[in-house]
């Protein structure tokens, strides 16, 4: 399952605040806030050449 669909079921679905998504999955609350307003799939990580 997707990393970013299991962070929004959490919040939209079982209401989750972000606070508890963050203890649970180790981001921090602003990066969490960034993944449920963004409309990404996936989080794009910059791959060093």
């Amino acid at each position: 399952m997707a990393f970013l669909s299991v962070i929004r079921r959490w919040h939209f679905l079982d209401g989750f605040s972000i606070r508890v998504i963050s203890r649970c999955t180790g981001l921090s609350r602003n990066a969490i806030r960034k993944y449920l307003r963004s409309d990404a799939v996936e989080p794009k990580f910059k791959v060093p050449a």
